[in-house]
């Protein structure tokens, strides 16, 4: 059964969603973009998208345009573009924001009751950076940011959106999608469904029996470690792109078949970071076998709809229905802001532990003895625990982090969360990252405590 963007249902197979494009001519896009001018600043326009009730007296921040704006399709509406076009800059705009429009993907459904998130009136946020003073007003005037959400306990600080994106838009996570897996694995071994995380892969996935990712333990594929070779640097001609390929794309027969291609250990496992997307991959088929159903139904019964989540999501899948696990997760941005604040309180939900607390700290924490994967080894800044990015310094502090700007950055110490949407324009590397880091610090030593 395929499921449209507003929730309707209609026909279609594997109980996913694939709404079709927009038939909007570009007159209308025009037309539209025009409209959202005039309302700019206003309470969010009416939608087809259901969210949570909120205060009409405090709303988000809209802006129609934003740093570049026409280098990102302004004039056109911000087009979506197609299967062959969607990470190109003119389409980042609408595709990082309609992203299960263009590749198919299952439902993850809202809760029945949404969890509530005060807002209150925005607060003056200084920061610096380079050697400049600056306000949250210069920072959207110099960051193709999306969207920015703030957030500590159940109040919401900060909620802005750029180049007319609003709170009802399923922004895409890229490999923010990462940490989601990591917390399910947690929960499938709370569950008895795993074992240990000492297991080989091929406990839970016998195709792979004599692959080496199937004699890769789940604790290696979690810190990036299995010593397998793969190449991610977003050249359009490494690795990552053929697993892309095979996975979302649908070009390949997905599953099993997704990852044997990557097959030859260099160095031991458990000796040396390497930022491999494939081993999420393989992670994801591992869940998915020891639950038995899908990824997202279970994502959906153990973390969505408990936290109160106020919208559907979507999870991006191969021609197998297999998530892409590695990325490829499409939420509102106050529905992020609910998976920083659970982590923020180490998997406890306003009085219910839905990911064991002892999980969420071995996954976000330095751990004794694994020097590579420490803060400026690992990375010259960042560390690795489980699936996640941690941040040097005695403080535990940690990321989920996405290609192209996208992050929810977490302090569990002050309860405090931070999600960051964006279009950058290089996918890895590109210096704006490091000014969202100076923001955010500014942000823990403003309300951190």
């Amino acid at each position: 059964m395929l499921v449209t963007r507003n929730g309707c249902r209609g026909p279609g197979s594997r109980d996913a969603v694939e709404a079709p494009r927009e038939a909007v001519t570009m007159g209308a896009r025009r037309w539209w973009v025009l409209l959202f001018v005039a309302l700019a600043g206003c309470a969010s326009p009416a939608t087809t998208r259901d969210a949570a009730p909120r205060s009409e007296e405090i709303a988000p921040r809209f802006a129609a345009g934003g740093p570049d704006a026409e280098v990102y399709g302004a004039a056109n509406g911000y087009p979506i573009g197609d299967r062959t076009t969607y990470f190109r800059i003119p389409s980042l705009v609408g595709s990082h924001s309609h992203l299960d429009e263009v590749f198919e993907g299952r439902l993850i459904r809202k809760a029945p009751v949404p969890s509530r998130l005060e807002r209150v009136v925005e607060p003056e946020i200084l920061w610096k950076f380079q050697g400049l003073e600056l306000t949250l007003d210069d920072y959207f005037a110099r960051n193709p940011a999306t969207g920015l959400l703030i957030a500590r306990g159940d109040t919401v600080f900060v909620e802005r959106y750029q180049y007319g994106r609003t709170d009802r838009d399923r922004f895409t996570s890229w490999s923010m999608a990462k940490t989601v897996t990591s917390m399910l694995i947690g929960v499938a071994i709370a569950d008895g469904r795993i074992r240990s995380v000492d297991d080989p892969v091929a406990t839970y996935v016998p195709a792979l029996a004599d692959a080496e990712y199937g004699r890769t333990s789940i604790r290696h594929l979690l810190q990036m470690s299995s010593g397998v070779r793969f190449s991610e640097v977003y050249s359009g001609t490494d690795d990552v792109s053929t697993l892309v390929a095979s996975t979302f794309m649908q070009r390949g027969g997905g599953g099993v078949d997704a990852v044997i291609p990557f097959n030859e250990r260099v160095v031991p496992a458990g000796t040396r970071f390497s930022y491999a997307s494939v081993e999420t991959q393989v992670l994801g088929l591992v869940l998915n076998a020891a639950i038995g159903r899908t990824v997202s139904d279970y994502l959906q019964e153990k973390i969505w709809q408990p936290i109160g989540a106020e919208a559907d999501a979507t999870w991006l899948i191969d021609t197998s229905g297999q998530e892409a696990t590695y990325c490829c997760l499409n939420a509102v941005l106050r529905d992020y802001a609910r998976l920083g604040l659970l982590l923020a309180h180490d998997g406890n939900w306003r009085g219910r532990q839905l990911i064991p607390a002892a999980w969420i700290h071995d996954a976000t924490t330095k751990q004794a003895g694994q020097a590579h994967l420490w803060p400026g080894i690992a990375t010259p800044y960042f560390g690795y625990g489980y699936q996640t990015w941690l941040f040097p310094g005695e403080r535990r502090m940690f990321a989920f982090l996405g290609v192209r700007g996208q992050s929810i950055f977490v302090d569990p110490q002050s309860r405090l969360v931070m999600v960051h949407t964006a279009v950058r324009k290089q996918p890895g590397n590109d210096p704006g990252n490091r000014e969202a880091n100076a923001l955010w610090q500014a942000v823990v030593r403003q309300f951190g405590g």
